[in-house]
């Protein structure tokens, strides 16, 4: 089989993994995500859910579905945190203590739950279960000549980087490299790994903000 054949396989393969597993989990945990809703409006003024814009897949703007996390109507991030601080945050994108963030968010981000909604998006196909994560606007410019291997592939509910430090990698380049090494060597069995790892990642929190 030449690399053309194989790498169709492996997409056909991995789409309807994606199409099957997704619809399975949604009803399974259909009971779970309702008792989440249910609490995210009741500890806090707001929806139960946040859509959110970022690039999927050949630059297309997908609208990623998550739980509520922040509080509702909250400052853009540039306005609250001093200007030393945002220069801290633009290197990866993340705050380790996001002053937006509700109680009841924070436990959700650190358990992974908030992006259980993303089913839908890996079932309607804007995503994938592996992959690298959706780019939101302002790190678009921060790829450089990285764009063409990022958007080659569905961004995924988790990913090479995130088992592999997630939050913790504090270097955006260094995140970076991580994705663009799992589009190159993507793989069934490189999928599988990662799955695999993934859960006991979600379990420990390690590296979830």
């Amino acid at each position: 089989m030449n690399s053309n054949n194989k790498q169709k396989g492996y997409r056909f393969i991995k789409r309807t993994f994606d199409i099957c597993l997704s619809f399975l989990l949604l009803i399974i945990l259909l009971p779970l995500m309702i008792i989440l809703g249910i609490i995210t409006v009741c500890t806090s003024r707001g929806p139960a859910f946040f859509l959110d814009e970022r690039y999927g897949k050949n630059k297309r703007i997908i609208k990623v579905i998550k739980f509520r996390s922040m509080f509702k109507d909250c400052r853009p991030i540039e306005e609250i945190l001093t200007p030393k601080e945002y220069k801290e945050y633009i290197k990866s994108f993340k705050l380790r203590d996001d002053p937006r963030t509700t109680k009841w968010g924070k436990i959700m981000r650190k358990t992974s739950l908030d992006e259980l909604p993303q089913l839908l998006n890996i079932l309607k196909g804007d995503m994938s279960f592996v992959g690298p994560r959706p780019i939101v606007t302002k790190e678009y410019e921060m790829l450089w000549n990285n764009r063409e291997v990022i958007f080659d592939v569905r961004p995924g509910l988790t990913g090479y980087w995130a088992v592999n430090g997630r939050s913790s990698i504090t270097d955006y380049s260094k995140r970076v490299d991580l994705e663009c090494y799992y589009v190159i060597n993507r793989s069934l069995k490189l999928d599988t790994q990662i799955l695999f790892k993934t859960f006991f990642v979600a379990i420990g929190g390690k590296g979830a903000v």
